[in-house]
């Protein structure tokens, strides 16, 4: 909604301060200003000052307060008592704007207080006294249009409100703030091209009307000094463009792009960011930071207002991660934010993912209801576009696809999450059970494929089906193979070697090898796994079918060079089989060749000297007894299984 700012009555700065404001150096300004206000409180010209510096640097709390007390020194003049109003509207204080506002009566602001009271509805979320407002204000003020733009998106009707949007530049010229909000609706209508191409408008305009705001320097690597929350930064759009095209990479699956939409915007401290860059970088950054991204979102639901995702989010974040009971606790805590903020569909799926827990049973009837109307959903969905189709009504059609492929996107986590109450027993065939019953729809969803893919290869007697499944997944990536999971990789090795196919295998395995070394040479400090994994999974075939002297030599090999092949991951394969080996001697189940041995002694001693500074665990993101620093990395385990194995050698 649009707002008005204030701004410095005539006669009340001295010139070193307007010098100060005129540069853009508000921090200093403020400092000043502070030091004046303190040594004379009654001094309307600082107080004036202070608090247009803190409105300009969106510190609108502080802006509050000192309008507040202009509001006392100055009572007559009713322009302190709309900006003080106006402060508090954007400091999300709304209740005690309203109550401002009734206060003036001079009829000049009436145009001004009519918008800012719309303005405050529309905060509240009070959509038809918000629209009241609005259609009382002139039809002819800019304004108006984009008032109406922005009722029309909030009530879900995004292209109408993309035609008011669009009206309003054509009439007031190019703005950022209106071609934000035109890539915001078509952004909500999954139009993402059109999205993009203005998102790039605003950050173009940006880099070229604004370079000290510093786009794009962190990403390089550039250290530069925090721009500040200004109303300039705010009028060029560019923190919610950058968030916008952060978003868009994300549902597009470009993850590495959407963490780069997010260090390109003007560099701020952590404590000047918005919450919606917070909310995002908590997101997209919960992979490699998740303590961190954790505490972002536990500190956002706890600000009024926050983005409305963060609570959704946090309790998928928590379930994700299995801190079932602190997702619960949250739900339980938060009544009233569940049911604000969280859909039937989504309650309904966090409710048994917390069920599972203590009931499996109970978690898998709540899912099966759940799948059972997704099926139902789907079922008339496919109807209609098949009427559609037969009428040849080309917008239908594309409406009802879209509203198919919505739907399926819902039914698809249900399903996973049915099929994993089997899963976690070990229930192979129930799961493919589940799996065939929803072939209907799914059978060209990839996420569905895959577990199918690994349903079949679990039960040991299925290589052949599961092959056929693992293989249009590599097909489709095989000129850039790396960019396929390293287990997806190695689970298809081992089933051709398991039906007799061993010259289709060592082929992947050379291709990803080739890709490897084109990495490397590209990068010769990075680590890459894949080659390395596919091996391990084979050695630990071999391991489990009693071949030792084969698996434990395919395991020693496949982690050479250490320097670039030990991590985490590839260290919990390869001790899995150790393990498996030492139980087996000390039960002398097996005899292994000494040769065989004295390799993995080596291997164990150049473990112990590359993995001083490899976690042996990741460790959970929550914990609140953290693993000892010495005991967790790959040096101690490995001597662990050393001397257990020279234990076992000498007896």
């Amino acid at each position: 909604m649009t707002r008005g700012s204030a701004r410095i009555r005539d006669g009340e700065y001295t010139k070193a301060v307007y010098t100060m404001i005129k540069e853009s150096q508000f921090k200093e300004a403020i400092e000043v200003l502070n030091d004046q206000h303190q040594s004379n409180p009654s001094s309307r010209a600082a107080l004036s000052l202070l608090a247009y510096c803190y409105y300009f640097t969106q510190d609108f709390v502080n802006a509050a307060n000192c309008y507040e007390q202009l509001t006392l020194i100055c009572p007559d003049i009713d322009e302190y008592k709309l900006y003080y109003a106006q402060s508090l509207y954007q400091a999300c204080l709304y209740e005690e704007a309203m109550k401002v506002t009734v206060q003036i009566e001079n009829q000049e602001y009436q145009s001004e207080i009519i918008k800012l009271q719309a303005a405050i509805k529309y905060g509240e979320e009070d959509l038809s006294a918000a629209k009241s407002l609005v259609d009382q204000a002139p039809p002819d003020d800019p304004d108006t249009e984009v008032n109406l733009g922005c009722l029309l998106y909030k009530e879900g009707r995004f292209e109408e409100a993309c035609t008011k949007f669009t009206s309003a530049m054509q009439v007031e010229g190019y703005k950022p703030d209106l071609s934000y909000n035109i890539a915001l609706c078509h952004y909500s209508m999954k139009q993402f091209a059109p999205a993009l191409k203005h998102i790039a408008d605003i950050i173009e305009r940006g880099i070229r009307e604004h370079p000290e705001l510093s786009v794009g320097m962190t990403t390089e690597g550039i250290e530069v000094r925090s721009v500040g929350n200004t109303i300039t930064l705010h009028e060029t759009a560019l923190i919610e463009a950058f968030n916008l095209k952060a978003a868009i990479e994300y549902q597009l699956k470009n993850y590495d792009a959407a963490r780069e939409a997010l260090t390109d915007m003007p560099p701020r401290s952590e404590e000047e960011l918005d919450a919606v860059t917070l909310h995002n970088q908590a997101l997209m950054n919960m992979e490699t930071h998740p303590t961190e991204g954790f505490e972002k979102l536990q500190f956002l639901i706890q600000q009024n207002p926050f983005p409305p995702e963060t609570f959704g989010n946090l309790l998928l974040l928590y379930c994700k991660f299995e801190y079932y009971d602190l997702a619960a606790d949250v739900l339980a805590e938060n009544a009233h934010l569940t049911y604000k903020y969280l859909t039937p569909y989504l309650y309904d799926f966090l409710d048994a993912l917390i069920t599972q827990q203590t009931s499996p049973e109970e978690a898998y009837r709540k899912f099966d209801e759940m799948a059972a109307r997704h099926t139902e959903s789907l079922r008339k969905l496919t109807k209609l576009v098949q009427e559609a189709r037969q009428n040849n009504e080309d917008e239908q059609v594309k409406k009802a696809v879209n509203d198919f492929e919505e739907a399926l996107e819902k039914y698809i986590p249900v399903l996973m999450a049915q099929a994993k109450v089997y899963w976690d027993m070990e229930n192979y065939p129930q799961v493919e059970k589940i799996f065939r019953k929803s072939v209907e729809f799914c059978n060209e969803h990839d996420t569905w494929k895959l577990n199918v893919a690994h349903v079949l290869f679990m039960q040991e007697n299925k290589f052949k089906e599961a092959t056929g499944f693992y293989e249009p997944i590599v097909k489709k990536h095989y000129d850039h193979i790396l960019n396929v999971s390293a287990i997806v990789l190695a689970n298809l090795c081992v089933s051709y070697i398991m039906t007799s196919q061993n010259e289709e295998a060592e082929e992947l395995m050379r291709k990803i090898e080739k890709e490897e070394e084109q990495l490397a040479y590209e990068d010769s400090n990075k680590k890459i796994f894949h080659l390395c994994i596919v091996n391990l999974v084979i050695g630990t075939l071999y391991c489990a079918k009693g071949n030792y002297d084969f698996g434990i030599s395919r395991v020693i090999k496949s982690l050479e060079p250490y320097s670039k092949k030990l991590g985490t991951d590839t260290w919990f394969y390869a001790k899995r089989c150790f393990l498996s080996l030492l139980e087996n001697l000390a039960k002398q189940v097996i005899m292994i060749r000494d040769t065989v041995l004295y390799d993995a002694l080596q291997f164990l001693t150049q473990c112990e000297s590359y993995g001083r500074n490899v976690k042996a665990v990741i460790e959970q993101p929550l914990e609140e007894t953290p693993l000892h620093p010495g005991k967790n990395t790959v040096t101690y385990e490995a001597r662990l299984l050393k001397a257990l194995l020279l234990e076992i050698m000498n007896n």
